[in-house]
């Protein structure tokens, strides 16, 4: 394995260490990204970092750094690390303070980047889908910001796995939100449907790129609320995220999504995005 980005030092994972006071440990307040690498070059890096600065302003922390140094410090982290395609995660946490549940007067942010081999979805899933089960959105009301406090999320994905299932899609007031680890879209009548942007969802990179694709490509497509009823009628139902891409969900809550296959719409954004992600290696 490579190296990681710890306090200022480039290291091997193995001597990362963070003190047991950091607040990011102790209560979860930290906020956290993800950034797909393709061809060694990081992939809607403005999108994320915006998104990134958008979670940090929300939470009330000074962001550490400018964009020519993230993309500096982001850059030489891939070059730690084997691989063309990569995953980068990146923490900051509010910094190593006494405990108490008020911000400290004084403390430096604590900024933690590691890389994973990125796959994407596997040809195996292109070609039968997963399952999911629907589930009672059991999380805060500040979904819009990527915190690293994921407990609820945690719960939601292991129910689903405990149900034969790989993802549990939200529900909030009879309404879908997105999925534990996801966003969520359906295909309603020849028309993508996806719920529309909001606090309880997070706002996902790959969600909008996909919009984007829809619309280049002419395909009918609109932000729209979706009901219970909506999604268990669906025609086709996807799942996205910045590691995954695009995954078809062809069972839900154990019975099929219409024939129980990926759907053509769904396979039809997929080829988009690849050749885009083709166009941007190049």
């Amino acid at each position: 394995m490579g190296n990681v980005y710890l306090e200022g030092q480039f290291q091997p994972i193995e001597s990362a260490k963070i003190s047991v006071l950091d607040r990011g440990f102790l209560f979860g307040d930290g906020v956290y990204e993800v950034i797909p690498v393709y061809g060694g070059q990081l992939f809607r890096f403005n999108e994320h970092l915006q998104r990134l600065e958008n979670s940090l302003a929300e939470i009330r922390i000074t962001n550490p750094h400018n964009h020519k140094a993230w993309y500096s410090l982001l850059t030489q982290l891939i070059a730690e690390n084997e691989g063309e395609d990569q995953s980068i995660y990146l923490q900051i946490t509010r910094g190593t303070a006494p405990r108490d549940h008020h911000f400290p007067d004084q403390t430096t942010p604590t900024l933690f980047m590691m890389s994973n081999p990125l796959t994407g979805t596997s040809a195996e899933i292109l070609k039968t889908g997963i399952a999911a089960v629907t589930e009672i959105d059991s999380r805060w009301s500040r979904c819009n910001i990527k915190s690293i406090n994921l407990l609820a999320n945690v719960l939601h994905r292991q129910h689903a796995l405990d149900q034969g299932a790989k993802e549990s899609i939200l529900i909030r007031d009879s309404l879908v939100t997105e999925g534990a680890a996801s966003n969520l879209f359906i295909v309603q009548h020849g028309t993508i449907l996806t719920p529309p942007k909001s606090n309880y969802l997070l706002p996902g990179v790959t969600r909008d790129l996909v919009l984007e694709l829809a619309q280049q490509h002419g395909m009918a497509c609109r932000e729209a609320e979706i009901n219970e009823s909506s999604l268990q009628q669906a025609d086709e139902i996807w799942v996205t995220s910045s590691t995954k891409e695009i995954v078809p969900v062809t069972t839900l809550n154990q019975q099929p999504v219409a024939d129980g296959k990926p759907g053509a719409i769904t396979l039809q954004l997929h080829r988009h995005l690849q050749q885009f992600k083709q166009q941007f290696r190049s």
